[in-house]
């Protein structure tokens, strides 16, 4: 009877206490816990660049009527959970950072890795073997040897392994690294070369499996985690750099019989897998194939994707990164890469540069990504180096005549979401009542509410940020972006 009433009265109190501890996580997360609104700003033709420009408060504010813009805010209503936000590691960046001062190399590894001093990057992706970002073609295998003998990484050890390694220590010691092959070795393709398409062989599909696992286990030798791969970088596309054609059906097969299996063979399976890293345009088709096969769909944790289906100059196709979102809800996105433009020098001061990021970011994140990864990111004063003089933008250059550093806005319009909204966010519910301004919000797992939003119009907007009967009035500046900081 004793040990009973003691049980009895332990479970009560345990009861208590777990009640108690989940209303006081509720009550921290409820509307009317929040105070203060503070605001992050850039924004053209000012010196804001995520800079804090004022702390406001709530007031009371019932109904808003149709001539008030208001962006509205429940953070009661939650949905994806957020992985990460970075930029590609590759050959290129590698180079070019190694080939500047020590400390030139502090301030960019600061800029983008330092959670206070920078804008935070928690998310990384890497080249496996050559892409055209590297200064050369090279391969982790000599030619013929389909059982891998002489796999060696020695060519990554030299620029590309120790940026990883600094980004990773600045990051605080983690960094969510994948890696994503741009081609199989020639002799293993029908078209016996690296560049220009060309397909893997049906005799190399086990060897170019094995060759996954190989990279790995290589780059996890070095102290280098990999958190997950992709199965082909722009399958689709025939480029005068690395490339290779996978159709919809030949990925679905080689997932479920050879990579799927063989990742899982290795004791490699919580490697995450992510299928399709092309554009939106043909991303329902490829995903549907592959994921309406049960034996292909369960080796995929997620779906990557990329955003330059505009290169037929229709826009960004939101649509069909929506359709696949609604249709497998239980395969998180990834916008695998993003590279605002091909190098042009007007670039690094025009506004439309950073916006193009902001706008994809946004409707990205309210469609249901749960990670974005930027491309390269630092490159010269010509947007390389690039073996096939591919030359593009980034957040950050360098003129490696002077030395110094670039920024663009781009830099910036990233920062208002990767220094803000941290790995484990939650989204919540965000929408304005004017097309003139974009928004989203998260949820941080320290309750802070992150709220971001765009203004791309010539004019100033004045809105009320409005959640449950509570306001806070706010201008957004033309061509701006803010965050705002709720606590």
């Amino acid at each position: 009877m004793k040990t009973y009433q003691f049980n009895t009265c332990l479970t009560i109190m345990l009861s208590g206490f777990l009640t108690a501890s989940l209303t006081a996580q509720k009550k921290q997360t409820k509307a009317s816990d929040y105070k203060s609104v503070t605001v992050f700003v850039t924004a053209k033709n000012t010196e804001n660049k995520l800079t804090k420009t004022e702390t406001l408060s709530f007031f009371d504010k019932p109904q808003p009527t149709e001539k008030e813009t208001s962006v509205f805010v429940d953070p009661s209503k939650t949905y994806q959970t957020l992985l990460g936000i970075g930029g590609a590691l590759t050959d290129a960046s590698a180079e070019v950072f190694y080939a500047l001062p020590k400390d030139k190399q502090e301030e960019i590894l600061t800029a983008y890795y330092d959670k206070d001093k920078g804008i935070g990057y928690t998310l990384a992706r890497t080249n496996m073997q050559s892409c055209d970002f590297s200064s050369d073609i090279y391969s982790y295998i000599a030619e013929g040897d389909k059982d891998l003998k002489t796999f060696d990484i020695s060519h990554d050890r030299k620029y590309k392994i120790p940026l990883i390694k600094e980004a990773i220590a600045k990051a605080g010691g983690k960094l969510t690294l994948y890696a994503s092959p741009w081609s199989p070795p020639a002799w293993m393709k029908t078209n016996n070369n690296v560049l220009q398409g060309g397909t893997l062989k049906p005799e190399y599909h086990q060897s170019w499996a094995n060759f996954f696992v190989k990279f790995i286990n290589e780059y996890e030798k070095e102290g280098i985690p990999i958190w997950g791969y992709t199965v082909q970088n722009e399958p689709m596309a025939v480029q005068k750099w690395e490339s290779c054609i996978f159709t919809a059906e030949e990925e679905r097969d080689f997932i479920k019989n050879f990579l799927g299996p063989t990742m899982q063979k290795a004791g490699l399976s919580k490697k995450k897998l992510i299928m399709w890293d092309h554009n939106r345009d043909l991303m329902y088709q490829r995903v549907s194939t592959v994921l309406e096969d049960k034996d292909a769909a369960k080796y995929v944790w997620g779906v990557g994707y990329h955003w330059y289906e505009d290169w037929m100059k229709n826009g960004m196709n939101f649509e069909g990164e929506r359709r696949v979102a609604e249709a497998f809800p239980d395969k998180p996105l990834i916008l695998t890469e993003g590279c605002a433009a091909d190098f042009d020098q007007k670039l690094l001061t025009e506004w439309s540069y950073g916006e193009k990021y902001g706008m994809s970011m946004i409707n990205d994140f309210n469609i249901g990504t749960v990670a974005w990864t930027d491309w390269n990111i630092l490159l010269d004063e010509r947007g390389g180096p690039n073996h096939v003089q591919n030359f593009c933008m980034c957040p950050i250059h360098v003129d490696l005549k002077t030395g110094k550093l670039i920024y663009t806005n781009g830099y910036y319009y990233l920062g208002h979401f990767s220094k803000f909204i941290k790995p484990g966010a939650k989204r919540v519910a965000c929408n304005s009542s004017s097309n003139k301004l974009l928004s989203t919000a998260f949820v941080n797992q320290d309750n802070n509410l992150e709220v971001v939003v765009m203004n791309q119009t010539d004019n100033d907007v004045e809105y009320f940020l409005w959640i449950k009967g509570k306001a806070s009035k706010i201008t957004s500046l033309a061509h701006s972006i803010a965050t705002l900081e709720i606590r």
